[in-house]
């Protein structure tokens, strides 16, 4: 009984209608939602490289002050007498 009441409902011209446009809605809907994840996921992503990007311009000075600094004791009271510490 219940099979024959769901087929005669399945058969129906404004169920199949409404069942089109479900489908349809569903479809964008999941569209939608599987954008809006990968826009989060992308801005996760440049969060990552901005903070790498700040990382490596620190490592960067650190290691151009390093380079810069007095090879040793004299070196550097050297640099202190003369005022270019």
């Amino acid at each position: 009984m219940i099979r024959g009441f769901v087929a005669a409902l399945a058969g129906s011209a404004w169920v199949r209608t409404f069942m089109r446009y479900a489908a349809i809605a569903l479809a964008i809907l999941l569209f939608l939602l599987a954008l809006r994840r990968a826009g989060e996921r992308a801005g996760r992503l440049a969060e990552r490289l901005e903070t790498m990007e700040k990382a490596s311009d620190i490592q960067k000075r650190m290691l151009e002050a390093a380079a810069r600094r007095p090879a040793d004791r004299d070196a550097l009271a050297e640099r202190l007498r003369d005022g270019r510490f």
